[in-house]
């Protein structure tokens, strides 16, 4: 059987964490099913000096191949434009070659490039909307629609995302709430396969059954955790569409009502950034270790944690949102305190008894909930069985897979 041959653009790059946890997964994944890729990405030039072979090494086993791009920040929005250039003028150089059946794209930039090679080339378009992009613009303050010129690019990648939803051969959203909210556009076609399909965790990673407890012991030493401490984790970033500091006045309750409490971060930022907004709540500097780590070494950390703690800004555009941490962190049996608001995760974490969800953000609430947290017993079994059933790798291969046959009209197999 002829193997069909996809173009998956991403403006996100190979050598970011995304690309190492959210694309490089799914199509190693679909390769094994007959599906030949080239991705072709916007990489950071520091990082692709610092993990270009580590990505390549990846790859070769699944002959992926792969084509990076330079990504460009700076200025604002006319880097952007450029990119676009840049990616339609590889694009169509790789098609010109490799003749592909479809091209695969993320919602935004790759998007612009996937609609064109569906309307001027022919390709059948998949059309991949991990977020509403222009109303995620907004609601982040990127772009203030109060400003002309802001409100004109926003306008214009609305009117794209319309063209986009109504010429694609199939959609992907991450939640149910966004799979909703798309049924209610009037361009949406609705013959047109519409799946959900989640940020997916490695669940093979993300084992406590793998942790070592003689480095599980020696991180602690390094960390200055003792047996008594009752450690609280944040997994990520900080700023943006993270609430650092309704995280950390929720932290300076937990301390207030259990004195052993201390806080881990597991961010690439600074300590003093950290430390500086700690300090702005009265949280002592003992209290908080921060911790930068490769992915490899994330569940190692996680697994010093009684809870996982990340409040995201409750907004339009993050109904369409799924943390990729939350899976991470159910798959190692660690319930978590979230918010309500984003995506699918209140639901996730009633429907498995994973954790808790604060609806309103403010002290009454902080005070209530931490005096909880001592005292609430979680089945770490069942959170983890849970994060298997909703956020597994291999569940969201085999959607994609669906999706990917679906459009391609034939069952795809292994030679």
């Amino acid at each position: 059987m002829i193997k069909k041959n996809i173009l998956f653009i991403s403006y996100d790059g190979m050598t970011d964490p995304l690309g190492q946890s959210q694309v490089i997964p799914y199509l190693t994944g679909l390769s094994k099913f007959g599906y030949q890729f080239t991705i072709l990405s916007c990489e950071k030039p520091a990082k692709l000096e610092k993990n270009k072979n580590h990505i390549e090494t990846i790859l070769e086993p699944y002959s992926i191949k792969w084509v990076p791009i330079t990504y460009h920040k700076r200025p604002p929005v006319f880097s952007s434009v450029y990119d676009v250039a840049m990616l339609k003028r590889k694009a169509a150089q790789l098609h010109a070659v490799e003749k592909f059946d479809m091209v695969h794209t993320r919602a935004g930039i790759p998007s612009l490039i996937g609609l064109w090679m569906k309307k001027k080339l022919g390709l059948k378009f998949l059309h991949d909307m991990r977020e509403f992009y222009a109303d995620s613009r907004v609601d982040g303050g990127m772009w203030k629609i109060d400003n002309f010129f802001y409100k004109t690019i926003y306008n214009y990648f609305k009117r794209k995302e319309n063209e986009e939803v109504e010429m694609s051969d199939g959609i992907v959203c991450l939640t149910y709430a966004a799979e909703k909210i798309i049924k209610e556009w009037p361009h949406y076609n609705k013959e047109v396969i519409l799946e959900v399909i989640p940020c997916s965790t490695d669940m093979a990673l993300f084992d406590p059954e793998k942790i070592n407890h003689q480095q599980k012991d020696k991180l602690k030493k390094e960390l200055n955790i003792s047996e008594n401490d009752f450690i609280v984790s944040y997994l990520g970033s900080i700023g943006g569409w993270y609430l650092t500091d309704e995280m950390m006045q929720f932290c300076k309750s937990i301390s207030d009502k259990i004195p052993n409490a201390k806080f881990l971060f597991i961010s690439p930022h600074e300590p003093k950034t950290i430390l500086a907004v700690a300090k702005s709540f009265d949280i002592t500097e003992e209290k908080i270790i921060v911790k930068n780590a490769q992915r490899s070494e994330v569940p190692l950390l996680l697994s010093t944690s009684k809870y996982s703690i990340f409040f995201i800004k409750s907004c339009y555009s993050k109904q369409s949102s799924s943390p990729t941490k939350h899976g991470e962190i159910m798959a190692m049996g660690i319930p978590v305190v979230t918010n309500s608001g984003v995506g699918d995760v209140a639901e996730i974490v009633e429907k498995y008894q994973s954790g808790i969800v604060i609806k309103n953000l403010d002290k009454i609430n902080y005070d209530s909930y931490a005096e909880k947290l001592c005292t609430t017993n979680y089945d770490a079994k069942r959170i983890r069985a849970g994060a298997q059933a909703f956020y597994s790798l291999e569940n969201a291969i085999q959607k994609y897979l669906k999706v990917y046959n679906h459009i391609l009209g034939e069952k795809i197999i292994v030679d």
